[in-house]
């Protein structure tokens, strides 16, 4: 159920940038979760981090999560504990159980080896308190501080102790203009060790998957699900947090390179996207669910249900196709691909989007399939949430929308957080009730033999 946010506002697309140099009056509270596990000197040393910090005490609560570790963390009287057994890693869980224990308006989320600077929650909150969809992840630097007593402050320290930062995130945020300009892979950039969001979006979009049990890939995966349920990605540079030791991504050594491989596979059957899932290889989900309706006045034939379904399939080789209910699947009875709606289909959340057709059209040849292909590519990024698309005359063909897109809009009752756009695609073809499925079949059709 989309429900709407108790505080704040919204912004059309991801533009959290009209939002620059508005801070939130008043600051709302936050609970800072820290995961651990037998890291007692570096969770030490991120605690001394959040005494001194700049945002109000008073609206502050901090609540370490220990995942099992054999001997209890030392805390302070005004942090909260909170365990579970050690089965093996279970980050996500004691993320989670840290949740379970907060009481504030925003959550974040750091490791026990990410200490922060002293503005630290004032700047990676500043978004989510005043457009509290949006996901804010603050900057993780790197240092060496082994032997650094725990009392020194981080930021007087670390930053001549700095090791190097891995070059693909700083490359990201550099060409995303700090996930302005986000689309549906700016997951990647996005890191539970340095994250913010209102404790209405995480109970929107629910906690991280459990099922996750070794190293990497939990945050991902909740990043994408809150990107899909219209969550706002905002990088804030200002925000940093120094780890200590190295990024795994920069080791050089095949125990680092199967780690990453095995939080990439992951992804796999869990984000269908272009850029994550497989190329053939298909993901449990479908990218896009396509509706294919009877038109009015009459019901489809198979000639042209067939050509249709089959050219769609054609460009969207990821998708599922629904057809309407009393359609027979006799044609497509081996493609588990094509299916019947149900009511439960109707909602274009289900999918990253949602593509009706009011009657049978064909994408036909290689340009029409890179017309569509490109088309619904579009609704990858966070700008582009409604198409309307057209043939060359105009004529209407389908409309594609977002889930993110369909989400936002329930959510805030406004159309315009989400514009509509007119597209053409020169190449489809409106279907007639008996298209020449002989010269489709064998390569020869022309358009006169199809519309």
């Amino acid at each position: 159920m989309v429900t709407r946010p108790p505080f704040g506002g919204w912004v059309p697309g991801n533009r959290w940038d009209l939002l620059d140099g508005v801070h939130p009056d008043p600051l709302p509270t936050v609970s800072v979760v820290i995961a651990h596990f037998e890291q007692p000197r570096e969770l030490a040393r991120t605690l001394r981090a959040l005494d001194r910090q700049t945002y109000p005490g008073a609206l502050v609560e901090v609540i370490v999560a220990d995942d099992g570790s054999a001997l209890e963390p030392a805390v302070g009287p005004d942090v909260r504990l909170v365990r579970q057994e050690d089965r093996g890693f279970r980050l996500s869980a004691v993320r989670n159980i840290g949740v379970q224990e907060a009481s504030g308006d925003i959550l974040c989320f750091l490791d026990a080896d990410t200490a922060p600077e002293p503005d630290y929650l004032r700047r990676l909150t500043r978004l989510p308190a005043l457009l509290p969809e949006t996901v804010t992840v603050g900057r993780r630097r790197h240092a060496d501080l082994a032997d650094v007593p725990i009392d020194v402050p981080v930021e007087e320290v670390a930053p001549s102790r700095a090791l190097e930062d891995p070059a693909w995130l700083a490359d990201a945020y550099r060409w995303s203009r700090d996930l302005r300009d986000a689309d549906e892979r700016s997951y990647r950039h996005v890191i539970g060790a340095t994250l913010a969001c209102t404790r209405w979006l995480f109970d929107e979009v629910g906690g991280f998957d459990e099922t996750f049990t070794d190293y990497g890939g939990e945050d991902w995966e909740w990043v994408h699900r809150a990107y899909s349920a219209g969550a706002l990605l905002a990088h804030e540079p200002t925000a940093i947090v120094w780890h200590d030791g190295p990024d795994w991504a920069g080791r050089d050594d095949t125990a680092a390179a199967e780690r990453h491989n095995d939080e990439v596979l992951r992804m796999t059957t869990r984000i269908p996207v272009a850029g994550s899932r497989g190329h053939a290889v298909r993901a449990r989900v479908p990218d896009v669910v396509v509706r294919l309706h009877d038109p009015a006045g009459g019901e489809a034939t198979d000639a042209a249900t067939f050509v249709c379904v089959d050219t769609v399939l054609s460009a969207l080789p990821h998708a599922r196709v629904l057809l309407d209910e009393g359609r027979s699947l006799a044609l497509f009875a081996s493609d588990p691909r094509v299916g019947i709606a149900r009511p439960e289909d109707a909602s274009p959340h289900r999918a990253r989007v949602h593509f009706d057709l009011p009657r049978p059209v064909a994408f036909h040849g290689d340009a029409a399939a890179g017309e569509l292909s490109t088309a619904i590519g579009l609704l990858s990024s966070a700008e582009h949430g409604d198409l309307r698309l057209r043939d060359r005359d105009g004529t209407l063909v389908g409309r594609a929308v977002s889930g993110r897109a369909a989400q936002r809009r329930e959510r805030w009752d406004v159309d315009e957080v989400v514009a509509i756009e007119d597209v053409r695609l020169d190449g489809a073809i409106v279907l007639r009730a008996q298209p020449d499925v002989e010269a489709y079949l064998g390569g020869w059709a022309a358009e006169r033999h199809l519309r």
